[in-house]
């Protein structure tokens, strides 16, 4: 059954400087019942899909000179995509999604939320907390409840490891970063100068021939570049080979690209990084602001050192305020804005049915992405594309409203398939990005993380 435009869908094609004569390209089908919530995560969900779908079909029509394809947007294939961490199997092995350290503790005036998926995040969190490094949840919990949950936030923040004290949206509001997120708009969209147009050869993908560095972790950052690479792009993903990356999310975000690691501390590697960075066209970086500046990696030296480039930063807290260089997730975020206690009970904090900021966020940042490159085409311009969750986070607590739809029959089944990959038989969720005419599927599946060449596909 088909729908007229939802508002977070016109809120966020606006959000992207789009042309909306383009929304009656838009139409919606399926059961919207998938990722139940008191916000409207489905809502949420839809309208990034759709936006990025859309911006997909525009860049589609600016290179192939034809009107831009209908977008039909399926609220079964969104719901599943924004599941894809939770449902991604290999030879039938699922990994858990979140480690025994990362979770909600109580306080002694509240609650408190750690992320310590990583090893290092869990040996600093442990460390601030005075443990030992093989301390278990009944030593952490103990120890967190003697303490004020700020106390906990800033410690475990200053030996570098995450915590976030709960607070409601209220609360939220009135923190300094608060109020600063509530001033900006979902995303900001910018030209950095006056480099010429790129001019897009007809290609049947919107995306063919476009050279993508990836330089994201975790959900966010990949699930857009995995868009990107489903639209024809040669995404490389570039890790720095001392962190490890969790098996569950490359199995599920490294489709369609290939990824390898590179140390930017080491001549050689960064010789290597640079040869990579002077035939890239786009990009996209999701490490907390500032992190990568000592490597020439900030707008305005990308801009200097290579004129058109297409520059996406995505960040957890914004760049800008007093938490601008805190490491952050989306579970974090969520206990940060009131999101886990507009989810929970009197009892204790909740969480969204899905990772829907950083799921959302993705998509929103591929569509800018998309959106620079048309943009671009016609007018020229090194172009800045930047996101925040916390930003996709007042959109959903303060600018969304649930859409009508059908709420029946949703089945992840229906919108899963399997592959064969280097690690096994790989069970994943379809793309839910999607046009007439476009890409169904990835053209590879993710290969082993970290082991591809350092060089682009063909050189």
């Amino acid at each position: 059954m088909s729908s007229p435009i939802s508002a977070g869908t016109l809120q966020a094609w606006a959000a992207l400087g789009a042309d909306s004569s383009l929304l009656d390209r838009v139409s919606y089908s399926g059961p919207s019942g998938g990722l139940p919530a008191r916000l409207p995560v489905m809502e949420l969900a839809r309208a990034t899909v759709a936006v990025c779908s859309l911006a997909a079909a525009e860049l589609t029509s600016v290179r192939t000179g034809r009107p831009a394809p209908r977008v039909r947007v399926d609220d079964e294939s969104v719901a599943t995509a924004f599941l894809s961490d939770r449902l991604v199997r290999v030879d039938g092995q699922a990994w858990p999604t979140f480690a025994p350290l990362s979770r909600f503790w109580r306080a002694a005036d509240g609650w408190v939320r750690t992320h310590a998926n990583y090893p290092h995040h869990r040996a600093r969190l442990l460390a601030a907390l005075g443990l030992p490094g093989d301390a278990g949840e009944e030593a952490v919990a103990g120890t967190i409840a003697g303490r004020t949950a700020l106390e906990v936030q800033e410690s475990v923040y200053a030996a570098g490891g995450l915590a976030i004290a709960a607070r409601g949206p209220e609360e939220w509001a009135k923190s300094e970063q608060g109020a600063l997120v509530a001033k900006r708009p979902l995303l900001t969209m910018s030209r950095l100068d006056d480099s010429p147009d790129r001019v897009l050869g007809d290609a049947a993908l919107p995306c063919a021939g476009l050279r993508v560095l990836d330089l994201t972790r975790v959900l966010a950052g990949p699930v857009a570049t995995r868009t990107l690479a489903l639209l024809g792009a040669d995404v490389l993903r570039v890790d720095a080979p001392q962190l490890p990356e969790s098996r569950q999310a490359h199995n599920d975000t490294g489709m369609g690209k290939r990824s390898t690691t590179l140390d930017l501390c080491d001549a050689t590697g960064r010789r290597v990084f640079e040869a990579l960075l002077d035939e890239a066209h786009v990009v996209v970086t999701g490490y907390r602001p500032g992190a990568l500046d000592r490597f020439g990696l900030t707008p305005e030296a990308l801009a200097g050192r290579r004129p058109g480039l297409v520059i996406a930063q995505l960040s957890a807290w914004g760049s800008y305020g007093p938490w601008h260089e805190r490491r952050g997730f989306d579970s974090l975020v969520q206990a940060a804005t009131g999101i886990a206690e507009l989810e929970g009970s009197p009892d204790s904090p909740g969480a969204l049915p899905a990772q829907a900021l950083d799921h959302g966020t993705g998509y929103l940042l591929a569509a800018g992405v998309l959106r620079a490159l048309t943009e671009q085409h016609r007018t020229g311009g090194t172009r800045l594309v930047r996101l925040a969750l916390t930003q996709t986070a007042h959109w959903l607590v303060h600018g969304l409203a649930p859409a009508p739809g059908e709420d029946e029959g949703f089945d992840a089944g229906r919108r899963l398939t399997e592959t064969d990959s280097p690690m096994g038989r790989l069970r994943h969720a379809l793309p839910p990005v999607s046009y007439e005419g476009g890409p169904v599927a990835w053209a590879r599946p993710p290969g082993l993380w970290g082991t591809d060449a350092a060089v682009w596909s063909g050189a």
